[in-house]
């Protein structure tokens, strides 16, 4: 495993006063799927005030000392390391009410959420396996560590998190754990808005997005009301991710396609995403049942009001749809018409809203509302681009 320099440096300082250190959970799971882990996370024998002694010549963040985790900053990065712990009653299937540390690594082990994430690493004594997380790693399961029901009582979240590692690593659900997500899919509705957001965005982007999606539909139906309505819709949407880029506003867009604005509204508005997520799901789903047509005029006004990004995401959502939809085509004409550079926003007309006013047009709404028609007739070639034209068009329009 290529551990950094500034990682090695915390476990060596931990190595020499005696302590156990290891790294453990994802970067472990990462590393031995051969790929090159992002965040570091670390296990010690040591106890928080035992941290605070062995590391007191580099800066300590104690923000979590409470639940022993201390934060050394080492090379210029930000460490954290947990002391080994026991996880006292879960009361609000979130969090534990109290922690109990221990100086056995297996004991903090076994309280961690799948036999994957239940890895341990030391350059000193190596792989730490006590639930057979390698065996699962290889077969590519995800398990419960001990009593799926218990764990996911303990938290909620770790429902989503299932289906999220499943969706992204492209791995099935054990029997056990999967029976206990579906028995226990209400639990959901104690986890916050945030918290199932930050999961499901990027379980929707996964290899395996649609069959966790369509195998697991009743969790999503028990989450959100506004969906459960048209089952069937929902879940033959979710059999089109694959073809969608992976990106998750296109992703949630294609997922909700066809169902009307309350429901998307109302889907969104539940998960209390980013306004730039919940406003570009809702602005593409309002372009169904329309196909996109393959004509220049047509292609001109989509590119009148959305930008590249979302104009690519509502091709995929065709080509998923529309059978009879010539994909290639339409790229071809689309690709022409940007080349081309047409005038297709105000900021390109070649008059401002201050022409407009001298042209005797009387300041209020009438001028933004003359701008988008000279807008639009520019587009679809009735009008020049020129000062001139403009002028002359505008007046046909403000006299008629």
């Amino acid at each position: 495993m290529n551990i950094p320099d500034y990682i090695t440096s915390v476990l060596n300082i931990l190595y020499s006063h005696g302590f156990e250190g290891y790294l453990v959970g994802g970067c472990v799971r990462d590393a031995l799927m051969g790929k090159t882990p992002h965040d570091f996370d670390l296990t010690t024998s040591a106890t928080p005030q035992e941290m605070l002694e062995v590391f007191k010549d580099h800066r300590i963040i104690e923000t979590g000392l409470k639940h022993g985790t201390v934060t050394v900053v080492s090379g210029g990065e930000n460490v954290e390391i947990t002391t080994y712990r026991i996880d006292g009653a879960y009361l609000d299937n979130r969090r534990p009410s109290d922690v109990t540390f221990t100086r056995n690594l297996r004991e903090d082990l076994s309280r961690r959420d799948f036999t994957v994430n239940a890895l341990a690493y030391s350059p000193q004594s190596g792989l730490v396996d006590c639930f057979d997380g390698l065996a699962d790693l290889k077969a590519g399961v995800i398990r419960c560590v001990g009593n799926p029901d218990t764990r996911f009582l303990e938290d909620g979240l770790r429902i989503m998190r299932a289906l999220r590692f499943s969706s992204v690593l492209g791995f099935d659900i054990d029997q056990a754990t999967a029976q206990s997500i579906i028995a226990n899919r209400r639990l959901l509705r104690n986890i916050s808005a945030e918290r199932i957001f930050a999961e499901l965005k990027k379980l929707v982007c996964g290899k395996k997005a649609a069959s966790v999606i369509g195998e697991y539909s009743e969790v999503f139906f028990s989450l959100f009301d506004s969906v459960a309505n048209d089952k069937e819709r929902f879940c033959q949407n979710a059999t089109t991710l694959p073809v969608i880029g992976a990106d998750h506003c296109s992703r949630f867009a294609a997922l909700l396609w066809g169902f009307d604005d309350s429901a998307v509204s109302s889907f969104m508005h539940s998960l209390k995403p980013d306004n730039h997520t919940y406003s570009t799901v809702r602005t593409l789903c309002a372009y169904y049942p329309q196909k996109l047509l393959c004509d220049k005029y047509f292609i001109r006004r989509l590119m009148s009001a959305l930008d590249d990004e979302l104009i690519l995401a509502l091709v995929d959502i065709n080509c998923a749809h529309h059978s009879d939809f010539d994909c290639q085509m339409f790229l071809d004409q689309y690709n022409t018409q940007k080349s081309l550079n047409p005038c297709v926003k105000l900021s390109q007309l070649a008059v401002t809203g201050s022409d407009i006013i001298s042209f005797g047009v009387p300041k209020g709404p009438k001028v933004g509302e003359i701008m988008q028609k000279l807008l639009y007739a520019v587009i679809d070639d009735e009008c020049a681009n020129t000062f001139e034209d403009i002028k002359k068009y505008c007046m046909i329009i403000y006299n008629s």
